[in-house]
């Protein structure tokens, strides 16, 4: 918090010194829509549709949420007679000449209409952070005109906002800043035999593991040459299991790689806060890196799902609700960064948020058609989407598959804040009906093992198995390993439509 209000400060500063760089004239706007219509309108949609998209909106209404967001308008722009497709999005070039020039289309006339406001504006800054992945542009719009004019294009494939999120579903405004975070600290209450089992040379077992048949598989696979990449709030420093002890007693001759995605903070177009790092600032990347990955060792910590895997790790956001673009930009790079890396099989992401974006979207097809096997958490409600909410975007995507979380008693009854729907594919056993209590993990530092919970945990667990799935078959497609997860899992040959497929048993996969 002390943080944000030093940025806030910090930004009203910056934009009085810099009132005379990007000075903006004053031109004829309609009324702005208020938030809480808007608000409504996307918890109507979402109640009938199951998802809210910017497309079927009008533009009033796209405008007014750029009003009242950050203005960064998200466009995906194309040559005028291609289609862009989730089937041909990996294998688009924007550097080939028609899409150049497709995208010099677009930056004319983004310059005529902000142009009358931002006198400083050319070809050459008109874009906010540079994309050199996906025919998508991040620009900063403060006229209606842009956004019809963009629109009506038919070199625009959408132009929707890219950091505005509901907030005020309720009727209260509430804070998201903080949504995931600050609960990855050591639990020294844990109990032998009740929330672990201790395992040789010298680690703990979490005590679901058992439900999905991991302690025996281990006996056949361990992770061993499978690269799993993790897009969260990044990995701790300090959490020397997931540095230099990262191959300790049972977990050797492995990587790991700590990046940053997430973009710096601007103001109106100016780089303002610090340069970001890949150090976990929330906790929650580091809790989810060591369900999947932790080392199985000598200390006496917590040992990970995959624990001779390969690991990424990016910081893509603060926290785990992508309600700022900055943080949609910084996922959306996540998965481009993964999906060009040969080497990488999985990709493994706990967040989400309400509103669908096309730019992430766009950034998951190309993952997808790079072959990258995608879990994405179902949702845990913090509040602001309890009890309407189904699944969560991005697991909602056709190309992704969305895992949340059950209990130990039912295996297709949801834990107590786990969301559910249609599109969930799988299950992770990760409550205990008895008290609620939830899987460990690493904490931010240390030895002592946290808990995680929710369809967080769910994720980069099943994430995990499927790493021991694939090192056992090294030679299988995507598609072979999703057909094997699926075979193997608690609910097969007949989906649930609320659960999906249900728990894997991660055994019998690897048999």
């Amino acid at each position: 918090m002390i943080k944000k209000l030093l940025y806030v400060a910090l930004s009203a500063l910056l934009f009085v010194s810099c009132k005379k760089t990007i000075e903006l004239n004053t031109i004829s706007n309609p009324p702005l829509i208020q938030k809480s219509v808007i608000d409504s309108l996307i918890r109507n949609d979402v109640n009938l549709n199951h998802s809210f998209n910017w497309k079927n909106v009008n533009d009033e209404i796209v405008w007014s949420a750029l009003q009242q967001s950050d203005h960064v308008l998200s466009i995906g722009y194309r040559p005028k007679n291609i289609e862009v497709t989730a089937e041909n999005i990996a294998n688009i070039d924007i550097n080939n000449n028609e899409w150049k020039l497709a995208k010099e289309e677009v930056s004319r006339i983004i310059l005529k209409c902000e142009g009358a406001t931002q006198k400083n504006l050319t070809i050459e800054n008109i874009e906010l952070w540079q994309e050199n992945t996906l025919p998508v542009m991040d620009v900063m719009v403060f006229n209606f005109e842009t956004v019809k004019a963009l629109r009506a294009s038919p070199f625009v494939r959408y132009a929707e906002p890219l950091g505005y999120e509901p907030k005020q579903l309720s009727g209260i405004q509430q804070s998201m800043s903080s949504s995931g975070c600050g609960s990855n600290v050591p639990n020294p209450a844990l109990q032998l035999g009740v929330d672990y089992t201790n395992i040789i040379p010298n680690s703990k077992q979490s005590w679901n593991y058992v439900y999905h048949g991991i302690p025996a598989a281990w006996t056949k696979s361990t992770g061993k040459n499978i690269k799993v990449f993790i897009i969260d709030t990044g990995c701790e420093l300090d959490q020397e299991n997931l540095g230099n002890a990262f191959n300790q007693g049972y977990s050797s001759g492995r990587t790991i790689e700590k990046i940053v995605t997430l973009p710096q903070s601007t103001f109106l177009g100016i780089a303002t806060g610090p340069i970001e790092t890949s150090d976990d600032g929330c906790g929650h990347g580091t809790s989810m890196a060591g369900v999947c990955a932790a080392p199985r060792g000598i200390d006496g910590a917590v040992c990970g799902v995959a624990y001779n895997c390969n690991l990424v790790t990016s910081r893509a956001a603060e926290d785990v609700y992508i309600d700022e673009s900055r943080e949609a930009k910084g996922v959306a790079d996540a998965f481009t960064n993964a999906a060009k890396r040969t080497d990488v099989k999985i990709i493994s992401m706990s967040m989400g948020r309400i509103t669908s974006s096309s730019q992430i979207t766009d950034a998951i097809n190309y993952a997808y058609g790079k072959e990258k096997l995608i879990f994405c958490a179902a949702g845990t409600s913090f509040g602001w989407t309890s009890g309407w909410f189904g699944v969560l975007f991005p697991a909602s995507l056709p190309n992704v598959n969305a895992v949340t979380g059950v209990r130990d008693n039912n295996y297709n009854n949801t834990c107590t804040d786990c969301h559910e729907g249609t599109e969930t594919d799988f299950t992770v056993v990760m409550e205990k009906a008895s008290d609620e209590s939830h899987p460990i993990t690493l904490a931010t530092t240390g030895d002592i093992p946290s808990t995680i919970g929710g369809s967080s945990v769910s994720t980069a667990t099943m994430a995990g198995m499927a790493a021991l799935v694939w090192a056992k078959f090294p030679a299988y497609t995507r598609d072979q390993i999703l057909s094997k997860l699926i075979m193997n899992s608690y609910n097969y040959p007949t989906k649930n439509s609320n659960v999906g497929w249900g728990n894997l048993n991660v055994n019998n996969a690897t048999n």
